[in-house]
């Protein structure tokens, strides 16, 4: 049977177990429970911590081994991706439609049932981004937002959530365009939280949970610019 320490509403902020503490089946489930108030979702990034349950299921907390993270200068964008970036005709704005993304990170994708990205997850971090925390990155076409992504920012680490397109190629200029953002505003770390082809194609790579800990406590206190960023298009020569 597995076993986890239990969280009640009222745990203070940041009560969280040791990270050393998360099962290694499944990879990196280290607590349940709690609540998703802005202070415990905060507390919870600064130790490398995020939630990740499906509706109907209790709050579920994790901080897996290894950790998936892209560092901003090791980007690496393919010729392939270089036409696209070079020839896309979308507005790339940011924080422009927080909600937005949000709800289209959490629409029912192709082959799958349900979402992990309940309405109440989703109020959580529009909360979040109304303090100045969380961020998006979204591609328009005539008004039409057909692609993007969200994270949370915090000292200079952002945390990568979740992704969508609605047309090819879509969140991929935004995460190019996003992590050369990144760049620009001292970002050392993004936490890209688990594997996939996808992000290892862009520079992403694995790394010890102990030392990406490390890693967090050099970046992660470190002073947090906080509000909107802002709501620019993206210049082509940022390209």
């Amino acid at each position: 049977m597995i076993r986890i320490p239990w969280l009640d509403d009222e745990s203070p902020a940041g009560l969280f177990p040791p990270l050393e503490k998360a099962l290694n089946e499944p990879n990196g489930l280290l607590a349940a429970g709690g609540n998703l108030s802005s202070e415990t979702l905060l507390a919870a990034y600064h130790q490398g911590i995020f939630p990740w349950f499906n509706e109907g299921e209790p709050l579920l907390w994790w901080s897996p081994d290894p950790r998936c993270v892209l560092f901003p200068e090791k980007l690496h964008i393919s010729q392939s991706m270089k036409k696209v970036l070079k020839n896309h005709h979308y507005d790339v704005r940011l924080d422009s439609a927080f909600a937005e993304v949000i709800q289209a990170c959490a629409e029912t994708r192709k082959h799958t049932t349900g979402t992990w990205i309940s309405i109440e997850m989703q109020q959580a971090y529009c909360r979040l981004y109304e303090l100045g925390y969380a961020h998006s990155v979204e591609c328009f076409e005539n008004e039409n937002l057909l692609g993007g992504l969200y994270g949370i920012s915090l000292g200079e680490c952002f945390f990568g959530e979740s992704m969508f397109s609605r047309k090819t190629n879509t969140s991929k200029i935004a995460l190019v365009l996003l992590v050369k953002h990144l760049r620009a505003r001292g970002i050392r770390l993004i936490d890209c939280q688990v594997t996939s082809d996808h992000l290892i194609s862009f520079g992403a790579e694995e790394i010890p949970r102990t030392q990406f800990a490390s890693l967090l406590e050099q970046y992660v206190h470190r002073q947090t610019p906080i509000g909107l960023w802002d709501k620019q298009v993206f210049e082509e020569d940022a390209l």
